[in-house]
């Protein structure tokens, strides 16, 4: 809490170091779940010793002083575990606190036991001035103030203990301070509190949710005996009706009022209670109108609940000083002549007339409203009122009930208007005129009352109505919002308290007269240049009269039914204390298991208590984790795991009657490792895992098959050499350990061969989980360079290989001219099956990979001639070298075993890079990561799921052919696909030099002509649903293989060439995104990626795809889609134009001519530029990837012949029809004011000397309201060109009001100005444009009775 500063009580040894540094320091409490995101934060003096912060942490956090430590934090991240001597004489500043910045720390158990809370009797007994305060919390991290404070969101107060007052606080749901406000006031007014203890709920007859005065019974017994700092308000809330919504609207608190004083009337129907409302807090007032000529009066009698009195008199500056002049006013009659004449009954006429209100009844509880909140109608904006506004501690109501001498009661005519009946009068109501406009008086009765007796009872009256002031219910904030508290008295000690939501604490009567407002007030939490200020809202008085005033009832007056809810309340605070123990002493720990059937990680939270032993704790996991079908418990263990480098730290042996707590390292928020439930069959024994050991998963490669066998886990210690670790390799493998290899997967494809006998694992890069291949062949492989060996290229072919799944376009008439030269020499068609078949190669008669190639090569070839002819373009000649990308496929020789028959090699481009190190320090630049715990949790994790490869190798675990799939790893979904899956993925866009998207380059030579890389496809059956008839290939391919080549790859699958295909790549939700950047590798993709090949021509260079949308100037929506086109370098914007007619013919049904449309520049809506015909694309005009352009269809003939010339779009404001003309174009020959003005003359037939114009603001159509369009533009700038501040129009598309200087703004009366604000709004709002004034919608307040607000849709 912040106390004010006028409040705080400085000690005298201090006052001198007002100037002394103060020291910021911020507490996470890490040894409970509940507190871990919280924070406690201390402002002290730099010379505060340790030993006095760690007493200042205990009060604050409510543990006892010595069974906690502090360490040092650096935000959320611990630096430094060694805990701060707390029995240290050295101030914090020799500690190593810096004042001016945030000093971290964190709160931890002390030697393994949790912190011993502060029992009640132990709480603070420090002057209770210390957290006195006034006004709502500060925002969180402010540090404005001298004393120490616990920020508002801080839950310990809540949880531990009452408040040092006596009283509890209620909890915030999100916006309820209103309700909060109202029910502590409710709850400190002895009459009402006594009369619903009174009350008693029948459950047989409601529902105990819904009931409203149970749950309000309930809450103020909680508030009473809780031991709490604060409850929560959701049963009250729920008793409403309310849902969670609810908690974040903010309402009236007097609205509230209001509503809840109904509802418990409806409730209390047929009860004691019923006239409980009316008899504390209902009054009474006459509503008349006296004739000044024959003294006629007519009046009626209103009943009310609270008065409403105004703060500012309307059309005026100055508010009334106090609550007693604002009372005078509303008494204050006025007189009714001229036009507002009253009809007088008598003298049947219209008379002068006195019109006012008059008291005739005081309730015993009186509430007064002060209508801070307005609407200001200069500015059409709701304001709040914070003038100064004085109110007495007693108020003497007497002075307000007026007894005048009436000389003619037989001529006064009176009715009770039986409001009485109809519920209370709103405060709306009451400041206005109760007669209507035609001044008859509807349901008055001519009937006479003795005056005498009237005066009598009125007099007797007067003598007892001084009244004491109690509640204050405060609003800090503006129109807009802001917080409320109440600031109550209580009668049992006549001490004031400030209720501030769950924070309860002593004011004074100097803190009450900080809420009368205006400047010399506590401004409060939300001061701003908004003039956001503190003030009163609603006051409420009691009468002072010892007969009637109550005292609250004692414990032993209780009613019987209030002694069992007090009695069933604090059983069920106990049990949530006990069960809030439990919780502080329960471990909770994640859990994994790999199931010993399933074959799969299965996961789970363990909970424990932290004295169950190791044994109980693995009995308890067991059952969690549904192993008793699977395994008998004897079976199991638990060990100390990490999930995020799937490395075993250590087993427990011995430990099996260690308690949990001790074993976890006490009970916290969250462990820095995991728990794994390991199972054994029973004929095997578990494994010591020892701590300081680092786990290695073994891959055994064999060149010969080219296989990757499963992953083979051995533990090691950092300190073995290379040599010691070749050995203890062999006896797991039976390998020999002199002709091993033995390569280190560091992070993604890092490779290193580990060739030094003598470093020790750790120098060589080992880490807690570790990924290595090893190859004992006594092959010549071995004396080769090892990045030029077999062992390398396949290890590097199997770190960068993935899986794909491409789905093939259908046949389709339009391409079975292309298609046609893929035909097999029989002249049939060929298939998909038949080509994948083909591309195979090892089975039976087929053709060889060479064959296939050679023969596409040779009718591509065939291709590109043919289009060479029908073309006869010099810029396509480049063409015919499209197959030359096929006729250097072949597998170099050095690169495959001898033993391996040419029948079993497959179709794949082998990589011939002249420095391989350099594509593997690029490759590595793309995958690298900052930290070894990422590096190796990325590879550790892709081989923990060794599990998996269950599901792909034979039964026996034999070693997976390289050929048939990759290992496991690379072809299933491990999490590093799914990392990189979970990434933002860049969407694949042309270059902005379209050059570079180009599969070719200047010479014509094909760019993937020398490398090759890794491809191998099959045939794929796709899930239903993906389409009847369409052809899937699931394609192994090495990712750092480029587009372009990628794409000729697939070109015998698609039987057309790749320029003639576009490639998309599918994103999350079926979302088909083009990849255009042919020079890009496939680094992006990952495991299981799709990918959707569709027929039409790609890009070529100097090319791009532009989207064209067409420009309706005078549409509600003026930009709209029309197609897709590529536009080149070097082509005129004329051509363009020739190029789009045809399309715009067929895809949007727009018959144009070339002369009877415009392109022009699009700036997200906004209209530019206008392109003339000769401008010619790079040269004069910009162009990129993905560029957008307008289409205008013109009315007649184009305008714009000169870059010289300006277009501007003009519309017409018409403020006596208070209405907008649409858009016209008019074309400036230069950027003169005086051309424009001449131009607009001519338009509209303005006189020149009468046009006035300004710029539109915004987005185009930069549309604005036709109530504001008047006043809120720059009208008539003092400019002479259009290109100078505040214009600056130097470019087509700048939209101009104009208007006749002499035409008058239409008068409106307030029900036109409301219609036409609706239809503006709604107008607006469609639109998608801004609307000035668009006043937050509330939602209405209401208390559904029946907990049922769905049953009450029509009273909306």
């Amino acid at each position: 809490m912040v106390p004010s500063e006028e409040n705080q009580l400085v000690p005298k040894e201090v006052e001198s170091a007002a100037e002394e540094p103060r020291v910021l320091c911020i507490i996470q409490d890490t040894t409970n779940s509940k507190t871990v995101n919280e924070r406690v934060t201390l402002n002290v003096p730099a010379s505060t010793p340790l030993k006095k912060l760690f007493e200042d942490v205990a009060s604050k956090v409510g543990y006892v002083n010595g069974t906690f430590d502090l360490v040092w934090g650096n935000g959320d991240n611990v630096t430094d575990m060694t805990p701060i001597d707390q029995n240290s004489d050295k101030t914090i500043l020799d500690a190593g606190f810096e004042p001016g910045k945030k000093n971290f720390l964190h709160l931890t158990d002390k030697d393994g036991e949790q912190p011993h809370i502060m029992q009640e009797e132990s709480g603070t007994t420090e002057d209770s001035t210390q957290d006195r305060f006034i006004g709502p919390l500060p925002r969180e991290g402010s540090v404005g103030c001298t004393n120490d404070y616990v920020s508002q969101s801080y839950s310990y107060s809540s949880v531990l203990s009452k408040s040092e007052t006596g009283y509890v606080g209620l909890v915030n749901q999100a916006m309820t301070c209103y309700l909060n406000s109202l029910l502590q006031t409710l709850f400190m007014t002895p009459e009402f509190r006594n009369a619903l203890y009174r009350w008693e709920f029948e459950e047989s007859e409601e529902d105990p949710v819904t009931s409203i005065p149970y749950q309000l019974q309930r809450l103020f017994v909680l508030l009473q005996t809780s031991k709490k700092r604060a409850i929560e308000t959701t049963d009250v809330t729920r008793s409403f009706g309310w849902d969670s919504s609810e908690a974040w609207q903010q309402h009236d608190v007097q609205e509230l009022c209001r509503v809840m004083f109904d509802a418990l009337e409806q409730k209390w129907k047929q009860t004691e209670q019923a006239d409980l409302i009316n008899q504390l807090y209902q009054g009474k007032l006459k509503d008349y109108v006296r004739c000044l000529e024959c003294g006629y009066e007519g009046w009626r009698i209103d009943t009310y609940l609270d008065i409403p009195l105004v703060i500012r008199p309307y059309g005026s500056n100055q508010a009334f000083a106090s609550v007693e002049e604002a009372l005078h006013a509303f008494i204050q009659p006025e007189i009714l002549d001229g036009p507002n004449q009253y009809f007088c009954e008598r003298c049947k006429k219209k008379c002068d007339a006195r019109k006012g209100l008059r008291f005739l009844h005081f309730p015993y509880l009186l509430t007064l409203q002060l209508k801070r909140f307005d609407f200001d109608y200069t500015t059409m904006h709701r304001i709040k009122l914070n003038d100064r506004m004085t109110f007495p501690e007693e108020l003497d109501m007497s002075i307000f009930i007026d007894v005048e001498d009436e000389k003619s009661p037989q001529t006064e005519s009176c009715t009770d208007s039986g409001a009485e009946n109809e519920g209370s009068c709103h405060s709306d109501q009451m400041s206005n005129d109760f007669s209507n406009d035609d001044g008859v008086d509807e349901g008055i009765c001519l009937e006479s009352n003795s005056a005498a007796e009237r005066i009598a009872k009125v007099g007797s009256e007067k003598n007892s109505l001084l009244y004491e002031l109690f509640s204050v219910m405060v609003h800090s904030g503006s129109a807009a919002g802001g917080h409320y508290y109440a600031c109550i008295k209580s009668f049992s000690d006549d001490q004031w308290y400030s209720f501030n939501d769950q924070h309860v604490s002593k004011i004074t009567q100097e803190d009450i007269k900080k809420t009368y407002g205006g400047s010399s007030g506590s401004r409060g939490y939300y001061s701003s240049a908004f003039a956001s200020s503190t003030n009163a809202y609603m006051l409420i008085y009691r009468l002072k009269d010892p007969a009637r005033n109550a005292k609250f009832l004692e414990s032993h007056e209780y009613p019987e039914h209030i002694k069992q809810l007090v009695q069933k309340e604090r059983e069920l605070e106990e049990q949530e204390k006990r069960q809030r123990e439990i919780e502080r002493n329960t471990c909770k720990i994640k859990l994994f298991c790999m199931h010993p059937t399933k074959q799969i990680m299965m996961e789970n939270k363990l909970e424990v208590h932290k004295d169950r032993t190791l044994k109980e704790a693995v009995g308890i996991a067991f059952k969690l984790m549904d192993l008793e079908e699977a395994v008998p418990l004897d079976c199991c263990r638990l060990v100390k795991y990490d999930e995020f480098h799937d490395y075993l730290e250590r087993s427990y042996e011995g430990e099996e009657d260690t308690p949990m707590g001790l074993l976890l390292g006490g009970v916290k928020s969250t462990y820095m490792f995991d728990l794994l439930l390991e199972t054994r069959r029973p004929d095997q024994i578990f494994q010591c895992y020892k701590p300081g050991e680092v786990m290695v998963k073994v891959h055994v490669v064999d060149l010969k098959t080219e296989s990757v066998a499963p992953p083979i886990s051995v533990r090691a210690y950092l300190n073995q050499t290379v040599s010691e670790f070749k050995q203890l390799i062999s006896k797991a493998t039976h390998l020999p350990a002199e002709t091993m290899r033995v390569v280190l997967e560091r992070c993604y494809n890092d490779l290193r061969l580990l060739n030094v006998s003598s470093k020790t694992l750790k120098t060589e890069g080992f880490f807690r989980s570790n990924k290595v291949f090893i190859e004992s062949s006594d092959s010549s492989d071995r004396h080769v360079a090892y990045t030029d060996s077999h062992l390398w290229k396949l290890l590097d072919r199997h770190a960068n290989t993935i899986r794909l799944y491409v789905s093939l376009p259908e046949q389709s008439p339009g391409s079975q001219f292309r298609r046609s030269i893929y035909q097999k020499p029989s002249g049939d068609s060929g298939n998909l099956d038949e080509a994948c078949e083909r591309v195979k190669g090892p089975a039976g008669n087929m053709k060889s990979v060479e064959a296939i190639l050679e023969e596409s090569t040779e009718k591509l070839k065939s291709l590109s001639l043919q289009q060479q002819q029908q073309e006869g373009d010099n810029g396509d000649s480049s063409k015919s070298t499209e197959a030359s990308d096929f006729e250097n496929i072949e597998s170099p020789s050095n690169e495959i075993d001898s033993s391996a028959s040419a029948e079993n090699r497959e179709l794949e481009n082998q990589i011939q890079i002249s420095d391989p190190e350099n594509l593997q320090s690029e490759e590595r630049s793309d995958s690298d990561v900052n930290n070894d715990r990422s590096t190796s949790s990325v590879d550790s994790d892709i081989l923990s799921s060794s599990h998996s490869s269950d599901t792909l190798c034979n039964v026996d675990n034999a070693q997976i052919p390289l050929a048939n799939g990759l290992d496991s790893h690379s072809i299933t979904s491990s999490r590093r696909s799914k990392a990189n899956q979970g990434k933002k993925e860049t969407w694949d866009t042309a270059e902005e030099d379209s050059g570079t998207d180009s599969e070719y380059d200047e010479s014509g030579k094909s760019r993937g002509e020398t490398q090759y890389m890794y491809f191998k496809s099959e045939p794929y059956t796709a899930d239903e649903g993906s389409g009847e008839g369409q052809k899937w290939l699931m394609v192994h391919v090495d990712k750092r293989i480029t587009l372009s080549a990628f794409k000729q790859q697939l070109e015998p699958f698609v039987g057309v060439p790749s320029s003639h295909f576009k490639v998309f790549r599918v994103y999350a939700s079926n979302q088909e995104f083009e990849s255009v950047r042919l020079t890009e590798t496939l680094s992006s993709f990952s495991d299981d990626n799709k990918i959707t090949i569709r027929l039409g021509r790609a890009l070529k260079k100097g090319e791009y795809r532009v989207k064209v949308y067409q420009l309706l100037v005078n549409e509600p929506e003026p930009c709209k889609f029309l197609l897709d086109a590529v536009f080149a370098k070097g082509m005129t914007v004329r051509q363009s134009k020739e190029e789009l007619l045809p399309q715009l013919r067929e895809q949007c049904g727009l018959d144009l001519t070339i002369d009877r449309f415009r392109l022009r520049k699009k700036t997200w809506k906004n209209p530019g530029t206008v392109f003339l015909d000769y401008h010619i694309y790079e040269e004069d005009i910009n162009i990129s990837s993905n560029w957008e352009v307008f289409l205008e269809i013109l009315d007649g003939v184009e305008k714009m012949k000169s870059m010289s010339q300006l277009a501007v779009l003009s519309r017409r404001w018409r403020p006596s029809e208070m209405k907008l003309d649409s858009f016209q174009e008019v074309v400036l020959e230069s950027s003169s004011v005086e051309e424009l003005k001449e131009k607009l003359s001519e338009l509209s037939g303005i006189p020149l000397e009468n046009i006035e114009f300004a710029k539109g603001r915004g987005t185009f159509p930069c549309d604005i309201s036709v109530l504001e369009i008047h006043q809120d533009l720059d009208w008539n700038p003092k400019v002479s060109t259009l290109n100078v501040w505040p214009l600056y129009i130097c470019d087509d598309g700048a939209v101009i009001f104009y208007r006749d200087k002499t035409e008058e703004l239409m008068e409106l009366t307030d029900e036109q100005r409301n219609e036409l604000m609706k239809k503006e709004s709604s107008r607006l709002q469609k639109t998608g444009h801004r609307v000035t004034y668009s006043p937050r919608k509330e939602k209405a307040l209401k208390i559904y009775l029946d907990g049922a607000p769905n049953k009450d849709l029509t009273q909306d």
